[in-house]
């Protein structure tokens, strides 16, 4: 069902996925679970958006380094930390680096479901607005050069007579070129059209 969130639990004990996804799929979360960090990374490409459940302490690679992976390769996904007794410190470093929240065990059942919904539900917030800047950026790359050209002027908040000025055409080419823009970005005001612009500086970086 497409409305329901998803979770991704990374873990190296067999006990605590069975568990932990046991509890999630019966609040009507799609889960998915994972044996380690390599096992999750393997499948970032192609895996259903979510959001991150994982243990500090694991072999090969801890959650706090699977955190710095995905920062690392720019995967936008919420993670949550589970951490032991005496691991609150590395858990607030990991909140540091962007985690969005930490679960210290044991923990109980609703403070589990209510972290996951929150992080699961930010991830479908990411999820749609990447989307979006998608959409935005291959709108952008539909325009012509000109077009283009007319676009960053208008986003740099200039006036069409002195677009016209710096691309050596008439206020009224700049004005043809201006509605084409607005149509084809599917911008319904200027100010539309400068957050737009946002995302089209940020898929050049």
């Amino acid at each position: 069902m497409p409305d329901r969130l998803t979770v991704h639990i990374v873990d190296d004990d067999p006990a605590v996925r069975d568990s932990v996804s046991f509890l999630l799929e019966t609040a009507d979360f799609v889960v998915f679970t994972y044996d380690s960090a390599a096992a999750f990374l393997a499948q970032l490409g192609t895996m259903r958006p979510g959001c991150l459940l994982t243990d500090i302490r694991m072999p090969d690679m801890d959650g706090l380094q699977l955190q710095q992976a995905l920062v690392a390769c720019g995967a936008a996904i919420p993670v949550i930390m589970m951490t032991g007794h005496g691991e609150v410190p590395v858990a607030v470093q990991a909140l540091k680096a962007g985690a969005v929240d930490f679960l210290e065990k044991p923990f109980s059942d609703n403070d589990l479901i209510a972290a996951v919904r929150n992080a699961a539900t930010q991830s479908r917030t990411l999820a749609a607005a990447e989307a979006e800047a998608r959409a935005i950026v291959a709108r952008f790359a539909a325009l012509t050069p000109r077009e283009q050209e007319v676009f960053a002027g208008l986003a740099a908040g200039k006036s069409n007579k002195v677009i016209a000025y710096d691309l050596g055409i008439s206020a009224r080419t700049v004005e043809v070129h201006r509605a084409r823009v607005m149509e084809k970005m599917a911008a319904r005001s200027l100010p539309e059209l400068v957050r737009q612009s946002f995302a089209v500086a940020s898929s050049k970086r």
